[in-house]
């Protein structure tokens, strides 16, 4: 089988092409073109949360379908938007939620906040991204991973933006060669280390990212094999035992810490 070195550089490569494909398989088409069909209908949380096709597309697109079932947990953070400093998602750790919340920002753009593209057009390219990500996922979980990082890493500027996540985490966990029992240890230590060891600023430039995700690629295969078959990433997209285990501690550490102090 092709190892992950490789598949990643060839979806890389060619994302144009392999975006495309996707667009046009004919499940992802009907739930797009119901997406767009419907989505400026929306005028109020309540019927955002109310149609589940609309609302689990949104979610998956922006990386949170894990927590579709949590519709008052998303609703608190749609109501709280986020303008204010103490709104709810300025005060979790994991960004994907405030992002979420200044794309369906209700809170400030009332009924006209799906009128925008980034509501529409901009969730169908997320979503189709996603999509494309599980697919690679299914054959090796190591270029999901990577395909992962790469469209997080412009948005990574400290160690706290990756602690706070778990696959962003798997990701420097591997290439850094770090053992399991590294993600138990102090959430500040662990911080420092990736610190000293990680240029965080550079994770926008082209050619550092290539070069960690080359690192990782080569190490994750090394670690589970060129196929990634029995990858303990699983764990991270819902499946498997996974190789770096957080306790309930530093997992509630992580949720609530604010970057740059309490």
């Amino acid at each position: 089988m092709i190892n992950t070195l490789t598949q990643v550089q060839l979806v890389r490569t060619n994302m144009e092409r392999s975006l495309k494909t996707v667009a046009a398989d004919p499940t992802v088409e009907r739930q797009s073109e119901y997406y767009l069909e419907n989505i400026r209908n929306i005028k109020t949380i309540d019927e955002f949360l109310a149609d589940d096709r609309i609302f689990s597309y949104a979610m998956t697109a922006m990386g949170l379908e894990d927590m579709t079932y949590a519709k008052a947990f998303i609703r608190k953070v749609l109501e709280e938007g986020t303008d204010e400093r103490t709104a709810f998602a300025n005060q979790l750790a994991d960004q994907k939620y405030k992002t979420f919340a200044e794309t369906f920002n209700f809170k400030r753009y009332g009924e006209t906040t799906t009128s925008f593209s980034r509501t529409q057009e901009g969730i169908v390219e997320k979503f189709h991204r996603q999509t494309l990500e599980v697919r690679e996922g299914e054959q090796n979980q190591g270029v999901r991973l990577a395909l992962y990082f790469e469209r997080r890493a412009p948005d990574i500027t400290n160690a706290y933006d990756v602690l706070a996540d778990r696959a962003l985490s798997e990701a420097v966990y591997t290439s850094l060669g770090l053992p399991q029992e590294f993600g138990l240890s102090d959430i500040d230590k662990q911080a420092a280390y990736l610190e000293e060891h990680l240029e965080f600023d550079k994770f926008g430039d082209p050619d550092y990212l290539s070069k960690f995700l080359n690192r990782f690629s080569a190490l994750y295969d090394l670690a589970n094999g060129p196929a990634g078959a029995s990858s303990p990433t699983l764990t991270l997209y819902g499946n498997g035992s996974g190789v770096v285990q957080m306790g309930e501690g530093l997992l509630a550490s992580i949720q609530n810490l604010r970057l740059g102090g309490s």
